[in-house]
């Protein structure tokens, strides 16, 4: 079962702030201002909005298949933290 699913990453890519940060906590993907994530949490940050779109085609328009492959991407990357 992924940790971490194509709302997740759509969530952060839409996000109004351009700083915006995916962050694991609990179980849940949460999508938060970088300079509202304390130290207690700053190992739980997954992907940056900023990191996230250097992956990302050029284009406007993300079809499914990427926006999973992008999830599937940032799965791995909170399984290796441990989740």
């Amino acid at each position: 079962m992924a940790l971490i699913d194509r709302e997740c990453v759509r969530k952060l890519l839409e996000a109004p702030d351009p700083d915006a940060t995916l962050v694991f906590v609990r179980g849940d993907c949460v999508v938060l201002p970088d300079k509202e994530i304390d130290d207690a949490h700053r190992g739980l940050v997954i992907a940056s909005r900023r990191e996230l779109t250097r992956l990302l085609p050029g284009g406007d328009t993300l079809t499914e298949q990427q926006l999973d492959m992008l999830a599937d991407r940032l799965d791995n990357v909170v399984r290796d933290l441990g989740a």
